[in-house]
């Protein structure tokens, strides 16, 4: 096939799918934590797997408190109507130049509305991220919102931290062994030195794809890159959706470092 690179490549989309299935892809596995979302995730589960776009399905992604205020954002700022458009779904957890559409002003404005109230006096620390350049994206959210990145700087909780931000994350991996439920993927783990957080070496990691075989991803095979949601494989994506997904990551890791303050909002995963 013309302009196939590695994997699924530029000419080989995975199977698309409706925006609100989508969506539970990505917010299924914080959601089996018990760290956002509706209160039962095994039926939130069953949404997802049986792929089908329909009234309770987009129930539950309105409440993720963390995550549907940006999809409001993105789709108001880009002229969508639907905050579960696929188009939004894909730009706020993997990347998309229609972030990038989202003014600064509306970013703060939506921080304003969320925030101001838990944060009093020291909303300004919160707003240095979205004057530096930040975006509505899921790696913004985690880098510069919640509260774990500020906890780095105690020795005592960084490594529980760092954990938190590494699992929260979207990252990206490259496929190199499915059995069963089991995929084993190569990754970049974040890293702190005591001053940078980062990427680091590629890393081997065995995530799951599916529970007893029932799972919402299918067709993973070796070579693939795939998004990766704390221990779950969400999707498979071409290497322009690795780039990009990588792009926002870096991005938001860059001012997270050159930020002098660090978060100071109570956790709202999701």
């Amino acid at each position: 096939m013309t302009g196939l690179v590695t994997g699924l490549g530029v000419d080989a989309r995975p199977r698309v799918v409706p925006g609100p299935v989508l969506f539970a892809r990505y917010a299924f596995p914080p959601n089996s934590h018990g760290f956002c979302g509706p209160a039962d995730s095994g039926e939130f589960f069953e949404h997802g797997v049986a792929g089908v776009d329909d009234k309770g399905l987009r129930a539950m992604a309105q409440q993720f408190a963390g995550a549907w205020p940006y999809l409001q954002l993105i789709a108001g700022a880009t002229g969508l109507a639907d905050p579960l458009d696929r188009r939004v779904v894909e730009a706020y957890w993997i990347g998309s130049r229609r972030l990038d559409q989202v003014g600064t002003r509306a970013v703060g404005n939506s921080m304003e509305d969320r925030f101001r109230h838990m944060t009093g006096a020291m909303f300004g620390s919160l707003t240095e991220g979205v004057l530096a350049g930040g975006v509505p994206h899921h790696s913004f959210a985690v880098f510069c919102i919640y509260p774990y990145t500020g906890l780095l700087t105690d020795r005592r909780k960084a490594p529980h931290a760092l954990t938190v931000l590494d699992r929260c994350r979207i990252r990206w991996g490259r496929v190199l062994a499915v059995s069963g439920d089991q995929v084993v993927v190569e990754s970049q783990p974040l890293t702190w030195d005591g001053d940078v957080l980062g990427l680091g070496p590629s890393t081997t990691e065995t995530v799951v794809q599916s529970v007893d075989g029932v799972g919402m991803v299918g067709g993973v095979r070796p070579g693939d890159w795939v998004s990766l949601h704390w221990e779950w494989v969400c999707d498979r994506l071409t290497d322009s959706q690795v780039a990009l997904l990588r792009r926002y990551t870096q991005r938001h890791l860059a001012i997270v470092n050159d930020r002098q303050a660090r978060s100071v909002v109570p956790a709202m995963l999701g």
